[in-house]
């Protein structure tokens, strides 16, 4: 794989985005048309995208080749978890703000830039694996996620019993239950069993999986042109942070995997989606909960704009 190629991708990205940022600036997308289309991705685009990928007539991994990588990325969240307790520490974050980097380092934005990315850089073959990614961090941001933003919430309050009805056992079960977990759950089984559908439907499903990326491009244009440039840039231990989450942890995971997995295919989806920026969904949480959500806000605008030279540089270790 030509590191040209990501190269050419991440800047097609952000051009996308510059797109957002022009659009909101004219008036021509709002801060409220802008959430509607991120319900519209979550809801719609993304998940047909990712079943679109289990459609293709093209060949499939085996059984044993899906275990693998669950094992992988399962592995992979169990280091980023013990990373993002560490990097505050290394950091000397205010132990008020570790929440914040606990949640920009676990948690990459697998969705609106890793789904496009991964389709683009290493083909429609790859979303099989980038589904599991997706399934493990839906399953991990309604349970690990919400449970250090509540502690983090019940902290500024002074008072662990301000958080609302989230911190009930079937309330958490419920937001399990959501479009990304469905849609990575469906293309899986579609996957393995082969199934097939009239072209109708595959071609409605294509065309509505095309628009994820550049709807997902102008939802972060508008975020960015939100956040004055001061904001963004003015933050050292941010810059090294992203240093640290974006280029070496994603060379680390690979490095250490080649070792155990042999799969191409496997490894090379694993570093894109380890190397992409924050999510947006750990700031939607943290509002949520009327929290601080400034550092989280600066994390996910400064990793995105950063992500044009780290993933790149992350992508030199791309398995050939």
């Amino acid at each position: 794989m030509s590191i040209t190629v990501v190269l050419q991708q991440m800047v097609i990205i952000f051009i996308l985005i510059g797109i957002g940022i022009i659009l909101f600036r004219r008036g021509l997308l709002s801060e409220e048309g802008s959430k509607q289309i991120s319900s519209l991705i979550i809801n719609v685009t993304n998940p047909a995208l990712l079943i679109c990928s289990a459609l293709d007539d093209g060949p499939k991994v085996s059984l044993r080749e899906l275990g693998i990588a669950l094992a992988a990325y399962a592995a992979v969240f169990a280091l980023l978890i013990a990373v993002g307790f560490l990097l505050p520490i290394l950091l000397r974050v205010p132990k008020n703000l570790h929440y914040a980097y606990q949640m920009l380092t676990v948690f990459g934005n697998v969705g609106f830039i890793g789904i496009p990315l991964a389709s683009a850089v290493l083909g429609s073959e790859s979303l099989i694996f980038v589904s599991i990614f997706n399934l493990l961090f839906n399953l991990l941001v309604y349970t690990l996620g919400i449970s250090l933003l509540q502690r983090a919430a019940g902290r500024q309050t002074g008072d662990d019993n301000t958080i609302p009805q989230t911190n009930h056992t079937f309330g958490r079960l419920q937001k399990l239950v959501n479009a990304g977990t469905i849609s990575a759950a469906v293309t899986i089984i579609f996957y393995l069993g082969n199934f097939r559908v009239p072209v109708i439907i595959s071609s409605a499903l294509s065309y509505t999986g095309r628009a994820t990326t550049l709807l997902s491009m102008l939802v972060l244009g508008v975020s960015v042109a939100q956040i004055a440039p001061k904001e963004i840039f003015s933050h050292p231990k941010l810059y090294l942070f992203t240093l640290l989450r974006q280029i070496l942890v994603p060379i680390g995971c690979i490095l250490l995997m080649r070792r155990l997995v042999d799969s191409r295919l496997i490894l090379n989806t694993m570093l894109l989606m380890v190397a992409v920026p924050a999510a947006n969904m750990p700031l939607m949480l943290a509002k949520q909960m009327d929290m601080e959500t400034e550092s989280i806000s600066q994390g996910i605008i400064l990793t995105t704009v950063l992500s044009l030279v780290t993933v790149p540089a992350a992508c030199l270790f791309l398995v050939p």
